[in-house]
């Protein structure tokens, strides 16, 4: 399998399982008119990621577990790297308010909303994560996994997990689509954000990073 397979299709075992319903659909839609496909495939790894985390942690059945919003802090936390991303705010944040606005539209409830949009506005600033509620703390040590973090945690299913949903460059992807966005305007790649950060690295020597950590990770790129 080398491509995204459609939520209809059957898949292989409960490793690859995803979450049902419309706010699933809604969010995979949105970031699969948003993402490149690389960058798709690195916000579903998250979410498997995330889950296999839960799991290590004994939070499953803990009453804010929630396996759908889980997916949709997932795979929308890039949306802010998307065309419709106004690149006035850091792309955390633009991409926080438009999975608000998907997730709104679909008659979500308040809280609900406000939780993803947390997740995704924090998903890279770390330390707070953890201090923060389960589904903040979960979508950051999801998407940081993807980039290497406890790696030894989902050595297991790792294979099964990058055949399913290959990295396809993905790194470099997402820095050229941050760049990008940051370069925008002054106020979307602040200092000490993220973006400026990286742009400042590339500026330096031609790579960020995250570039360098993930190639010298280990799954490569």
């Amino acid at each position: 399998m080398t491509g995204i397979p459609a939520l209809s299709e059957g898949l292989q075992n409960e490793v690859l399982a995803l979450p049902a319903g419309p706010l699933v659909e809604a969010s995979l839609a949105a970031a699969r008119a948003a993402v490149h496909p690389s960058v798709l495939n690195h916000c579903i790894r998250g979410f498997y990621w995330a889950r296999l985390f839960a799991a290590h942690k004994g939070v499953l059945n803990d009453a804010d577990y929630d396996e759908e919003l889980l997916f949709a802090a997932h795979v929308m936390h890039d949306l802010g790297t998307g065309p419709d991303a106004p690149g006035r705010l850091r792309f955390e944040m633009e991409g926080a308010d438009l999975a608000a606005i998907v997730l709104t539209n679909l008659g979500a409830p308040a809280r609900d909303v406000d939780r993803v949009w947390e997740a995704i506005a924090l998903h890279t600033t770390p330390q707070i994560p953890e201090r923060m509620g389960l589904l903040t703390y979960l979508t950051y040590e999801g998407i940081w996994i993807d980039f290497g973090k406890h790696f030894d945690l989902v050595a297991k299913e790792q294979g099964q997990i990058h055949a399913a949903y290959p990295r396809l460059e993905m790194v470099r992807q997402l820095t050229d689509k941050v760049l990008a966005h940051g370069a925008r305007s002054e106020t979307a790649a602040p200092p000490y954000a993220i973006a400026y950060h990286l742009a400042r690295e590339r500026e330096a020597d031609g790579v960020t990073f995250m570039e360098r950590g993930v190639a010298n990770g280990p799954w490569g790129e």
